[in-house]
């Protein structure tokens, strides 16, 4: 797992958050998490059914966030738990070993050990930055991911307000994935702004 770990934001209008997606998946995306906080549940089970097609197209992983019946009712790639989700561990049972597993870590080098220990196929660190979209204490600092890389060998990902300037020097500390949401769905060329981020792992 490596690169731009394109997030979904709150959007209800399904044909538009499809097209935006598309765009993101075409310039390179390596990830989908479907995120959506607010929708019904008809809703969201709309628009992941609609994306995991999209992402069979493409051959993109596609992660639920948080909704682990969700995720198993389409039979969806992997589950994302926050650290007030379900476990890693009791995911990782429930959904078994061949599916993807991510967790949240914030800024604490111990839950990433947990998580590593529990199954997690990759850990997020952040925020690193204020967001537009996640309101969160902006208390992770940088030099966790040299410490993380130090111990632990499953990929990183890293979250809160990412640009592409932002990113970058997280890339070179090592981050593995870079998670964005309105940097490219708010962008004026979707496409243009994840080739950006997909770029950060190519130069």
């Amino acid at each position: 797992m490596k690169g731009l770990y394109l997030v979904t934001p709150d959007w209800d209008d399904t044909d538009k958050l499809l097209a935006a997606t598309e765009q993101g998946l075409q310039a390179g995306a390596s990830l989908l998490q479907y995120r959506h906080k607010t929708a019904s549940e008809a809703l969201q089970q709309e628009q992941a059914k609609a994306l995991l097609a999209l992402c069979r197209r493409y051959r993109v992983p596609f992660i639920i966030n948080d909704h682990l019946t969700l995720c198993e009712l389409i039979d969806a790639d992997g589950l994302h738990v926050g650290g007030t989700d379900a476990s890693v561990a009791a995911v990782r049972s429930l959904l078994g070993k061949d599916k993807i597993v991510g967790a949240s870590c914030y800024g604490d080098l111990e839950l990433a050990r947990h998580s590593a220990a529990a199954g997690a196929s990759y850990v997020a660190f952040g925020g690193f930055y204020p967001s537009r979209v996640k309101k969160y204490a902006v208390t992770t600092q940088p030099d966790i991911l040299t410490r993380a890389r130090a111990e632990l060998t499953l990929p990183f990902c890293v979250i809160g307000g990412m640009s592409v300037e932002n990113a970058r020097p997280l890339v070179a500390l090592g981050a593995d994935m870079v998670a964005a949401i309105s940097s490219v769905y708010q962008a004026t060329d979707p496409c243009a702004a994840a080739r950006e981020f997909v770029h950060l792992y190519s130069s």
